[in-house]
């Protein structure tokens, strides 16, 4: 497992929207396995799902992103999980760290735009 949480600002849709196409133009074998979006009272949260084809661990493995966010106050946690063939133990963790780095340097982009 690999995990990775930020506070940013910004428009709460216009990042998830971008999450959306930053994980699937970032791997030919990235798919959208779920999501759920839920709005109450001014705050905002969202729930996606992600996988991929991880080729260090010949395996497919998953990302989990949850934004939170009331007004322009953003909350992210993203969190990968498999990629081990192992039966007792953690080995190779290889692809879900180049999953989660992947993802953070889009989030680090958007951040320095918006910023801007």
């Amino acid at each position: 497992m690999a995990q990775y949480e930020t506070h940013l600002t910004g428009d709460f849709y216009a990042l998830l929207h971008y999450i959306e196409k930053n994980v699937m133009q970032g791997s030919a074998t990235a798919s959208r396995e779920g999501g759920s979006t839920f709005e109450a009272d001014g705050v905002r949260c969202a729930v996606r799902v992600y996988e991929r084809y991880s080729w260090w661990g010949g395996n497919r493995l998953s990302l989990c992103v949850t934004l939170f966010g009331k007004g322009k106050e953003l909350h992210l946690s993203a969190i990968t999980s498999g990629g081990s063939q192992a039966l007792f133990f953690k080995v190779n963790t290889l692809g879900e760290e180049a999953f989660l780095n992947r993802f953070v340097r889009g989030i680090e982009e958007f951040k320095q735009k918006n910023d801007a």
